[in-house]
């Protein structure tokens, strides 16, 4: 995420990029960047949740920390996702309104 936003934010805060239609476009891909990020972490949410329950249903007999704790740890990519996300998004932001300022 920070190698992208330095990639394609730099060139719009010493003011290379000519016009504002690329500008944009290089803000955009700071954004797909980080809303990719998230979509993995859904899918890595949804993947441990599948194993999860898999596991359940192969042993039929599973205590309840046993399944908050499975829960717990499938979430983790999903957290991550979500923290890279709105990395994503604040530095998008903040690099927008730099373009204002040129």
């Amino acid at each position: 995420m920070l190698s992208v936003a330095v990639i394609h934010g730099l060139p719009i805060l010493n003011g290379k990029v000519d016009n504002a239609d690329d500008a944009n476009r290089r803000l955009s891909y700071i954004k797909q960047v980080g809303l990719l990020a998230l979509m993995v972490g859904l899918l890595g949410q949804l993947i441990g949740l599948y194993e999860a329950f898999r596991a359940i249903e192969i042993v039929q007999d599973v205590s309840p920390a046993i399944l908050i704790g499975g829960l717990k740890v499938s979430m983790i990519t999903t957290l991550y996702g979500l923290f890279i996300y709105i990395v994503g998004l604040l530095l998008a932001l903040g690099i927008s309104t730099q373009i204002g300022k040129q």
